[in-house]
């Protein structure tokens, strides 16, 4: 078994589809509306040369999958940033981050050095958190 997706809950996929590939330079993997089921839209990206693996930007639901309570509550965690978190790695966590906030990626967190490595925070449109961190292994890895 493989992992072929992972989902972030968005708020408005066309924010989200904006946001991954103009800032994050992410490319689309599918972007399906399926009229039969309610034009659900199937919406994925990942990074270029990355055709493994994709995020799901997923819309929130609402009745009859999700009742208003709940959907109201992954709004609310979403928006925080704690209904999911995407970690992407680079070999160079400055420059990438110089070049993100050109581009007006809105960092929570600079580039600080931690125990694993260099490693920097910023937001999603809906408030999804994402980590960026260059890693550095032990020596003795």
């Amino acid at each position: 078994m493989k992992i072929a997706n992972a989902h972030l809950w968005v708020h408005d996929q066309d924010a989200a589809l904006a946001f991954y590939t103009e800032k994050l330079g992410m490319e689309v993997r599918s972007d399906v509306t399926l009229p039969e089921m309610g034009d659900f839209r199937w919406l994925t990206v990942s990074p270029a040369g990355q055709e493994d693996v994709s995020v799901v930007l997923m819309a929130i639901p609402g009745e009859p999958m999700i009742d208003g309570e709940t959907k109201k509550q992954i709004e609310e965690l979403t928006a925080k940033g704690f209904a999911g978190t995407v970690f992407l790695t680079t070999d160079d966590c400055r420059g990438d981050y110089e070049r993100l906030r050109e581009r007006g990626v809105e960092f929570t967190e600079a580039p600080e050095e931690r125990p694993y490595g260099i490693d920097a925070g910023f937001r999603d449109p809906s408030g999804n958190s994402i980590r960026l961190t260059q890693v550095k292994l032990p020596a003795n890895a």
